[in-house]
C-alpha cells in the first residue's frame, strides 16, 4: 500500500526537533546524511544508492548494506551510471514495497535526466540526492559547478526541488520526500558548511516551500528571496540595509513546488506588498524573475563558473 510504518511521525517529529535543538553548522550534504541515518532504521523500506560517489555524497550510513552478487542489502553501488541508476529505482518505486533514494553529484543530473523525467511522469517516489549544488566547489572547476541544473529541473513538471539552506530545512525536506506518495523530489545540498538559520521556524512552516525567515524591521522596503547557502547572504544584506536605515524581510523558499500549492493569500502574505524584491541564488536567474517582477532584480551566476579555491 505504501504506507509507512506507524511509527513515522514520531521518528519524523523527534528528529526535526532534534535537528533544530542542536543547531549545527554543516553542510547540507552532512545533514542529509544525518537524516538517512535516522531514518533508514525506522523506516526499513528505504533502499539507497549512488552513481559511484557514495563517500562524496554522504549518502551511506551505519545502517546501510551494500547488495552483492550473493547477499541481499538495503544499498546499492550502481558505479558510474546515473541514468541506469535512475531508471532501475523508477522500477523499485513501481515494484512497490520500497522507497528508493539515488544520488550524485548535482551537475551529472544531466545524464539521468530521462529518468527524472519519467520518474515525475509516472507520479513515481523517488528521491534523488544531488550534492556539490554550486559554484561553491571552486576547485573542481566549471565542469562540476551545476550553474543552470536548479533551475531547469524546476521546469520539470510534478518533480519537487528542494534546495535547503541548514540541517532543519534539510530534515524537513527528507520527511516531505519520503511522504510524498504522487511523484519524485529532488534534495540539492551544499558542499560547504553553512550556518543554522531557522531557530524558532516550525517544520509546518518549512514544508510551505517558502515562507518569512526574518521579518522586517518596520514596513519592509525590500524583499530578499533566497535558497540554500545564499540565506545567510540574504540575511548578512538584510544587517547592512538595516545599519543604513533600509528595512529589509527574508524569504527563504527551499522549495519553489510546494509554495506554488499554498493558496494565494499564504503567498501574498510571505511575499508582501513591496515591490522591489530582490531573489539570490547561486545559479541561473531562470524562474526568478516571476516573483521579483519589473521593479526587482536577481543576484545569479548567468554565466559558467571559474576554476579557483
Amino acid at each position: 500500500k505504501g504506507e509507512l510504518p506507524a511509527s513515522w511521525e514520531a521518528t519524523k517529529s523527534t528528529y526535526i526537533a532534534a535537528c533544530r535543538d542542536k543547531a549545527e553548522n554543516i553542510a547540507t550534504r552532512k545533514a542529509s546524511q544525518n537524516a538517512i541515518a535516522a531514518l533508514v532504521p525506522a523506516v526499513p523500506e528505504i533502499f539507497g544508492g549512488s552513481a559511484d560517489l557514495a563517500g562524496s555524497n554522504l549518502t551511506f550510513v551505519k545502517g546501510s548494506k551494500g547488495v552483492t552478487r550473493t547477499e541481499g542489502g538495503n544499498y546499492c553501488y550502481y558505479g558510474v551510471r546515473e541514468f541506469a541508476m535512475t531508471a532501475i529505482a523508477n522500477g523499485i518505486a513501481l515494484h512497490g514495497g520500497l522507497i528508493p533514494y539515488t544520488a550524485t553529484f548535482l551537475v551529472f543530473s544531466d545524464y539521468a535526466r530521462n529518468a527524472i523525467r519519467m520518474a515525475a511522469l509516472m507520479k513515481q517516489r523517488q528521491i534523488m540526492v544531488y550534492t556539490h549544488d554550486s559554484i561553491g566547489l571552486g576547485e573542481d572547476g566549471p565542469t562540476h559547478q551545476p550553474v543552470e541544473h536548479v533551475p531547469s529541473l524546476r521546469l520539470i513538471p510534478n518533480l519537487d526541488v528542494w534546495r535547503p539552506a541548514d540541517s532543519t530545512e534539510t530534515a524537513v525536506a527528507w520527511a516531505n520526500a519520503v511522504e510524498r506518495h504522487d511523484g519524485p523530489s529532488v534534495l540539492a545540498l551544499s558542499r560547504q558548511n553553512l550556518p543554522n538559520v531557522t531557530a524558532g521556524i516550525s517544520a509546518e512552516t518549512i514544508r510551505r516551500g517558502g515562507y518569512v525567515l526574518s521579518e522586517a524591521k518596520g514596513e519592509a522596503q525590500v524583499v530578499l528571496i533566497a535558497t540554500g547557502s545564499e540565506i545567510k547572504l540574504a540575511l548578512d544584506a538584510q544587517k547592512a540595509l538595516g545599519d543604513e536605515g533600509i528595512a529589509a524581510r527574508v524569504v527563504s523558499m527551499p522549495c519553489v513546488e510546494a509554495f506554488e500549492r499554498q493558496d494565494a493569500a499564504y503567498r501574498e502574505q510571505v511575499l508582501g506588498t513591496c515591490r522591489k524584491r530582490v531573489a539570490i541564488e547561486a545559479a541561473h536567474s531562470g524562474l526568478w524573475h516571476k516573483y521579483v517582477g519589473r521593479h526587482g532584480a536577481v543576484v545569479s551566476i548567468d554565466r559558467f563558473g571559474e576554476s579557483a579555491p
